[in-house]
């Protein structure tokens, strides 16, 4: 290959990184958001359940605890996911220079 032509490859080839990249986050993002309407769906047929019913409160258990785990999945796609795959294949690639 010429000079162009391998300067043109590693171009694509950074753009297509970069899009991989940039797909990825949105699909992290999408996730989220179907996780958090899941949630806020559900938890309110919950309370309306709880509400029909009638007796003790309990819908608000789901609630506590399967907001932490929205949260944390809010945590883990908004903080910028730094042990995720980002934080891997920057280890990766220490470790491999480490090989040299």
């Amino acid at each position: 290959l010429s000079l162009t032509n391998k300067i043109k490859t590693m171009e694509e080839e950074k753009k297509s990184q970069k899009y991989e990249k940039a797909e990825k986050k949105v699909k992290r993002l999408r996730a989220f958001y179907a996780n958090l309407i899941t949630y806020v769906v559900v938890n309110v047929i919950l309370f309306i359940i709880n509400w029909v019913v009638g007796g003790s409160w309990w819908f608000y258990w789901v609630t506590i605890f399967w907001g932490i785990a929205v949260i944390w999945h809010a945590v883990s796609v908004f903080s910028g996911n730094k042990l995720g795959d980002e934080w891997e294949e920057k280890k990766i690639k220490e470790e491999m220079e480490k090989d040299k």
